[in-house]
């Protein structure tokens, strides 16, 4: 019988590192499964901030989940799915679908809620459906020193609570956006690292 597992934390918790290194070692145990992955800052890839990478499955609304497990008549053996928080609710759906009837292990990884402090709507259904929901334990720390509990969106220097769900951090892009870690009561009062005066 296969298992739905979701592992979930805040940015630089080491979601993709703990899923690359699942997805290595079933492949170097002999088994066979696909390393999917949405909205990754390196498009085909599952990539970690620690310097690490492999190729993957692009997921996007359209994919899915049941077709690639079911590999033209050949079943894989697990699947492991990086960013999980971007899917939809259906493609969670169909990840459980996987685990009852395929029998496959699923290694769902993402984040529990948006820079607005709420669930994504796919981690919400993967915390109802999971057989098991951990938070992974290497904890991220704000920039006051306590632990980082949300993801907060800065745009041209400002944190926001609205705005469009899913945008990624893209240096490239104007206004320039970008994520930042912080505790509870700095993402309440939307206050950054303060300047260092020297």
């Amino acid at each position: 019988m296969g298992v739905l597992r979701f592992s979930f934390g805040t940015m630089g918790s080491g979601k993709s590192t703990l899923a690359l290194q699942i997805h290595h070692n079933l492949t170097h145990g002999g088994l066979r499964g696909a390393l999917c992955s949405m909205l990754d800052r390196e498009g085909a890839r599952v990539s970690s901030r620690l310097g690490v990478s492999a190729d993957a499955v692009v997921i996007d609304p359209s994919v899915n989940l049941v077709e690639i497990a079911a590999n033209d008549g050949e079943p894989l053996d697990y699947l492991v799915c990086d960013e999980a928080q971007f899917y939809t609710p259906e493609q969670i759906e169909q990840l459980a679908h996987v685990v009852d009837t395929l029998r496959l292990d699923v290694f769902a990884f993402g984040l529990l809620t948006d820079f607005r402090g709420r669930l994504f709507p796919a981690t919400a259904r993967l915390l109802e459906l999971a057989d098991h929901a951990e938070a992974i334990q290497c904890e991220a720390r704000c920039w006051c020193g306590e632990r980082a509990t949300h993801n907060a969106r800065v745009v041209d220097g400002e944190q926001v609570y609205e705005g469009e769900l899913m945008v990624v951090d893209d240096p490239t892009r104007a206004p320039d956006v970008s994520y930042e870690l912080r505790c509870r009561k700095h993402w309440t009062a939307g206050e950054g690292r303060p300047d260092i005066v020297l």
